[in-house]
């Protein structure tokens, strides 16, 4: 009985605990089915469904007429499954296999390595366990068909290829900054890639399958593909005839000149279309990698910022006449210079050109009579006049990274910044900003944004969306462009200007000698040559400016360096547009005028000593160097207490000057310091300077040091602030 008793127990207690299990199981299904079903479903769909992005195709870009410039070539990308990467190992009789598994798998990770030229960070990808990675983008034919031998050689698993496109340049290097290019990212990386990035890019489609833990897709399931949208194919303003034109001009001053940076620019005045636009230094956009970033990285069309000497002249003039302030009949008079508050600034003829109407003026592009109408006309309208042509602001050019040139604030500028300014000193422009400007006396006074891109055009259906010109403002009335266009012709005919005359056409321009500012004034022996003008001066079809920085070779003046390229991009481009020619058009006068330079010092072969009383003897010795000047310091360490000659005073070019050199506090308590002169420094180096001389600083504006206070000699105690205001660099 007892036996039995405990039978019906075991089987009550074996019952019970079935049943809560059974319970409890049942609980479980009934959460996971009822509370946590919809979430697990999504989530089990995640794991099987598999959505791969299918890129779209970039747009072409191309150029007026059609031309493609930038296109898509096929090429391949190599990924890697480092998890199943594996090879092959045959072993012989008595090898160790780890051991020659190991190091077979070093010598074919470096064979790939070798192959696609990867960095280490790519090597160690092999190692990282990694379902899937990319191992290279974009790499063409000829390599891939290395690195499929090596697999086929080894018998590897785990490396594949995915079909792909890169950008192709099938015009070289032609245009390569208004381009720009694609990264390895891939990014657009400047130029019109950048600009245009949004509407080039497209956007990728999708597509959505199911696979089971393998990765093999399943039959029977649901899958989805959403297709790419092909980007948007760009129509440029630029005419790609006109652009070699350019390039082969850019070439030869490349070659005869050795310029620092050189641009040429041609533009229609009439809708603000950029024709060509081309800068030295270039680069190859397929190759960006094999050029220093700066090059790659800055296009001087839109970023160099330059004193535009005498070419700023034409819109000085044009202010004048329309605001009535001369007539081209009033006289002026040129001794060879004129006085601005005891200072004295030469015309490039030192003999001057004695009595001379305003039109004779501006032919002989006679710095006094500018001078005398910029002062006539006022700072007022000098700076709404500046800004109505686009000086001192951006273009709104659709190209990435450009800079505004640089102008006085006016509330500061005095009455010799005026005088300067009116001879394109003292004031900073872009080339972008100055052939914008010229286009503006070209069309009848109006200004128009310039622009690159004619046209966004629908691949699948070649439909074009037109971008319409723009106009900003009217800068002065047609009838004052119609003078100024007259006036610019005679610069031509009988001015600085006959090396730009086109036979057959009339042309209407003016050239610029500009000098570099450097740390300390103007750069010895350093300038910039340019020409802007347009042509037929009747009826525009062209505006072109050619910018030549710091040719080398003896020739630098505007009209030997820039005017005969101008001549020679205007003939083509005329001809290739088929301009009507008129051969009975007089052509230059056969006297020779001597050519305009820019001012100088009354010494061409001195050069001015700079104040250096107060500077660390290393900081004095350099300045000195750099004007071409010999420092003769009475020791090693220190400050200048006294130099000579004397700061300010001219001297030849290698002349020595003594500097007397003592410990801070010997003339004076030890706490007490000279203030150094800082003019003509930038902030960077004042700063620096008065930091090591133990002084505070503070800083004004942007350029280099017109003024400060303390000042220069004064002894003060180490701590005291200075302060410096900062505009462009002058030199009188």
């Amino acid at each position: 009985m007892a036996s039995e008793w405990f039978g019906r127990k075991r089987i009550a207690i074996i019952f019970m605990i079935m049943a809560v299990c059974f319970a409890g199981l049942l609980f479980r299904l009934s959460w996971l089915q009822l509370v946590k079903g919809g979430e697990l479903s999504r989530k089990a769909e995640e794991v099987r469904a598999k959505d791969e992005i299918v890129d779209s195709s970039r747009g072409t870009i191309y150029d007026r007429n059609h031309i493609e410039l930038v296109g898509n070539s096929p090429v391949k990308s190599i990924y890697i499954n480092p998890d199943t990467f594996s090879f092959k190992v045959s072993v012989e009789p008595g090898e160790d296999k780890k051991e020659k598994e190991k190091v077979l798998r070093e010598k074919i990770i470096s064979h790939i390595a070798v192959t696609l030229g990867l960095d280490e960070a790519a090597i160690k990808i092999f190692d990282s366990g990694q379902r899937y990675a990319r191992l290279k983008r974009s790499v063409d034919y000829d390599t891939c068909k290395k690195l499929e031998d090596i697999i086929k050689e080894y018998k590897i698993s785990g490396i594949g290829f995915e079909e792909g496109t890169a950008r192709s340049y099938p015009q070289g290097s032609m245009a390569s900054h208004v381009l720009g290019f694609m990264g390895l990212d891939p990014s657009a990386r400047g130029g019109l890639e950048k600009t245009y990035d949004r509407e080039l890019a497209g956007t990728p489609g999708h597509l959505v399958t199911e696979s089971d833990a393998q990765g093999r897709e399943l039959p029977q399931t649901k899958s989805g593909f959403l297709p790419p949208v092909p980007g948007k194919n760009l129509i440029l303003t630029i005419d790609r005839t006109i652009q070699y034109y350019v390039e082969r001009e850019l070439d030869k001053a490349v070659e005869q000149y050795q310029p620092s940076k050189a641009v040429i620019i041609v533009m229609d005045p009439s809708s603000g279309e950029i024709l060509a636009m081309g800068s030295r230094p270039g680069y190859e956009p397929a190759r960006y990698s094999s050029f220093p970033q700066q090059v790659w990285d800055f296009n001087p069309a839109l970023r160099y910022n330059y004193e535009p000497g005498s070419t700023l002249k034409m819109f000085v003039a044009a202010m004048a006449l329309e605001e009535g302030k001369v007539s081209e009949g009033d006289t002026f008079y040129d001794p060879g210079y004129i006085m601005i508050n005891n200072r004295r600034i030469n015309c490039w003829d030192r003999t001057g050109h004695g009595a001379e109407t305003f039109a004779e003026g501006v032919q002989n592009s006679c710095n006094p009579v500018f001078i005398a109408t910029g002062l006539r006309t006022g700072k007022e309208l000098m700076f709404k006049y500046l800004q109505g042509f686009g000086f001192g602001q951006g273009t709104g050019v659709d190209l990435p990274g450009e800079d505004v040139g640089l102008v006085i604030p006016e509330e500061r500028a005095s009455e010799l910044d005026l005088a300067t300014m009116s001879i394109g000193q003292s004031i900073a422009v872009t080339p972008i900003q100055l052939i914008t400007a010229v286009s503006s006396l070209a069309n009848g006074g109006t200004l128009i944004k310039p622009h690159l891109v004619r046209g966004l055009e629908n691949p699948a259906t070649g439909e074009v969306a037109n971008i319409e010109p723009q106009q900003v403002r009217q800068v002065v009335s047609k009838g004052t462009a119609q003078k100024m266009s007259r006036l610019l012709q005679r610069v031509i005919l009988e001015g600085s200007g006959k090396k730009a005359y086109v036979e057959g056409y009339t042309v209407a321009g003016k050239t610029g000698t500009a000098q570099v500012p450097g740390q300390r004034g103007y750069e010895e022996g350093k300038y910039v040559a340019s020409f802007a003008g347009f042509a037929p001066a009747d009826n525009p079809r062209l505006a072109v400016l050619v910018m030549i920085a710091e040719p080398k070779g003896g020739q630098y003046y505007g009209s030997e360096v820039a005017a005969p390229i101008f001549q020679a991009v205007a003939r083509e481009s005329l001809h290739y547009l088929n301009v009507p020619e008129n051969p009975g058009l007089p052509g230059p006068k056969s006297a020779v005028i001597e050519e305009e330079k820019p001012p100088v010092p009354e010494a061409d072969r001195k050069v001015h000593v700079p104040n250096v009383v107060g500077y660390p003897v290393e900081d004095a010795s350099g300045f000195l160097e750099e004007r071409g000047l010999r420092p003769a310091p009475s020791g090693r360490a220190g400050v200048v207490v006294e130099q000579k000659p004397a700061g300010g005073s001219l001297e030849p070019r290698g002349a020595a000057v003594a500097l007397k050199i003592a410990a801070a506090g010997v003339q004076g308590s030890a706490q007490d310091v000279i203030v150094p002169d800082l003019t003509g420094l930038t902030i960077r180096r004042s700063g620096t300077m008065l930091q090591r001389l133990g002084l505070n600083f503070s800083s004004a504006g942007s350029g280099y040091a017109v003024s400060q206070k303390p000042l220069p000699g004064q002894r003060v105690a180490r701590g005291t602030l200075v302060t410096a205001e900062f505009g462009p660099a002058k030199n009188y």
